[in-house]
């Protein structure tokens, strides 16, 4: 039989990375396997379930790369189907019409914790047929109240529940809409998934599922319950950890490959390796592998991630995602260096693709105004000579590149007997506005002769306006 995985988020915000992670465990299984990974989205609850959330949902899914076999399915073009099984369990005895009040339950619980009782459904109406005709009704499934549910979690081991200790749970509504545990055991059964990879807060639902396709003669997959991921308080990572949204961390400046790389790497490991490609991940990913304890998030790891792919991966591909950036900043790069050659002199500078924009906006953007501190230490009076004759060299240039702009600095350097500092410091800020760039000659090559030119004799402005006004 071929393996078959799946993701099966509900589109109730956005992709959280605890649920990436899942997901990205359940793709790698499949991929190891040779088998299908399939995405399905859980749109049953009708009232928090939003289409921004399912755009959420894909676009996530979509910038991290985790290509589905299949999918997406969406649950609430599926409701016949479930309609059929409960229809189907009613007609074999498996399930059974409740006429129960919400107030009735309520009551039922209140009496059984008071009597230090596990509060849960009594099973009133389970063989009863003295059904009314004007009360609405829920349909319940018809748990076994004997024996126990063994799962043999590929991640936390055996794992035993007593049937006397799961009630009669609800499988539809009062409206006829089916509930959780109904459409995932139908939707499992149906799309033949063999194994189920998802957060260990279903452990608790997975004997209940397990029950229901055994009384469908379904066969039943193998499960493994992924440890949640905590944040650094020790507390279940949320926002007041910091971004959690997988889409927050590509508005953040993070590349897809550091986010998957981390995310492999909290509860899982292959000795003490920590840099994966996606190709050695496919190879050596093994649930048998991952952690039974919950993980805790580090962001200054996949800081440190996210800058060894940003220096190590293949320009173009990180001038895929830095051309993002920029957009949303509205940098126009045209009239620009290439993005691969910026990458090729910033990537060892910065931490994340937010700041690596930040500090390369003079490349594609002029500015009228330069940074008041580097300025004011810089474009001194005395400074004016030496960028003067240093603009008048490379105006003359022929060829435009980094070895003769290197080489007219230093003449002129030179010529006016001059240390490079007292040459390259006013140079630098001229032509970034800032004190701070990759090596200068580097820098005026990718800003571009007449961008260069402009720049500098914008300085030579400011100094003579400074001197005037002293």
């Amino acid at each position: 039989m071929s393996l078959v995985t799946r993701f099966a988020p509900s589109p109730t915000g956005y992709l959280h990375v605890g649920g990436a992670r899942t997901a990205l465990f359940s793709w790698l299984y499949a991929k190891k396997q040779g088998g299908k990974f399939i995405l399905r989205i859980e749109d049953t609850d009708l009232e928090r379930s939003t289409q921004a959330s399912v755009d959420a949902i894909l676009e996530g899914m979509q910038w991290l790369g985790l290509d589905h076999d299949e999918g997406p399915y969406y649950q609430t073009k599926r409701f016949d189907l479930y309609k059929e099984v409960v229809a189907q369990l009613l007609a074999e005895g498996k399930a059974y019409k409740c006429f129960c009040t919400v107030e009735e339950v309520d009551a039922m619980r209140e009496a059984q914790m008071a009597a230090g009782e596990k509060p849960k459904y009594n099973g009133m109406w389970r063989d009863r047929t003295d059904h009314p005709s004007d009360k609405p009704y829920v349909i319940r499934f018809k748990n076994p109240l004997d024996g126990v549910v063994v799962i043999d979690d590929m991640i936390k081991g055996r794992i035993e529940i007593a049937n006397a200790e799961l009630d009669d749970l609800i499988i539809a509504r009062s409206d006829g809409t089916p509930t959780y545990n109904l459409t995932v055991v139908v939707d499992d059964w149906k799309m033949g998934i063999t194994h189920v990879i998802r957060g260990d807060d279903h452990v608790n639902n997975t004997p209940r599922q397990m029950n229901i396709l055994a009384a469908l003669g379904a066969d039943i997959p193998k499960y493994a319950h992924v440890p949640m991921i905590l944040g650094d308080d020790g507390k279940r990572l949320s926002k007041r950890h910091g971004a959690v949204g997988v889409m927050q961390y590509r508005d953040n400046g993070f590349l897809p490959q550091a986010l998957l790389n981390y995310l492999v790497r909290l509860g899982w490991s292959h000795g003490d390796q920590e840099i994966f490609s996606i190709d050695e991940l496919k190879d050596l990913f093994d649930l048998s592998a991952c952690n039974r304890a919950p993980s805790a998030f580090n962001t200054d790891k996949l800081i440190w991630l996210n800058q060894h792919y940003m220096k190590t991966l293949p320009a173009e591909q990180v001038a895929e995602h830095l051309a993002w950036h920029l957009a949303e900043q509205k940098l126009n790069t045209e009239n620009g260096p290439a993005l691969t050659a910026v990458i090729s002199v910033q990537a060892e500078r910065v931490k994340t693709l937010k700041e690596l924009v930040e500090v390369s906006r003079y490349f594609y953007e002029d500015f009228s105004e330069f940074e008041e501190n580097a300025a004011k230490k810089h474009l001194r009076v005395v400074a004016a000579e030496p960028l003067a004759l240093v603009q008048a060299k490379l105006a003359e240039l022929s060829t435009w590149d980094a070895a003769n702009i290197h080489q007219t600095i230093n003449a002129a350097a030179e010529a006016l007997g001059l240390g490079m500092g007292k040459v390259g410091m006013p140079l630098r800020v001229a032509v970034t506005g800032g004190g701070n760039s990759p090596a200068l000659d580097q820098t005026l090559y990718l800003v571009g002769k007449e961008r260069a030119l402009a720049r500098i004799t914008l300085a030579l402005d400011y100094i003579k306006q400074r001197a005037e006004s002293n």
